[in-house]
């Protein structure tokens, strides 16, 4: 086989093996959770990802809510209550309590 036939086969060749090798699994969704206590939001973590969850649990006296200021997320919570989000893209989300408007937290989503 003369080189440039040999070079253009194996890069077809390569070409084929790339289209049948199996494509990477995305990462499996984490679960990351902000404490609500004393009034505030507990550090929200700052390894989130689009499509992770986040847990809310009131540890507080009082019923608060993680509500997003884009109106992408509300979750209302009872005191000793929890609930759940899931991020569903990048970008800084502003976080509020509906019923405390000084409870604020910045969550930072990364693709």
């Amino acid at each position: 086989m003369s080189s440039p036939i040999r070079r253009l086969a194996l890069a077809v060749g390569a070409a084929a093996l790339a289209l049948l090798a199996p494509a990477a699994a995305p990462a499996a969704p984490r679960v990351h959770t902000v404490i609500i206590d004393k009034m505030k939001f507990g550090p929200v973590p700052a390894s989130v990802r689009a499509g992770d969850v986040i847990l809310w649990v009131n540890k507080d006296m009082f019923r608060h809510t993680a509500t997003a200021k884009d109106k992408s997320f509300d979750v209302d919570l009872q005191p000793g209550a929890s609930g759940t989000t899931v991020v569903s893209k990048p970008g800084a989300i502003s976080v509020i309590c509906r019923y405390h408007p000084a409870m604020r937290a910045m969550l930072k989503v990364a693709k």
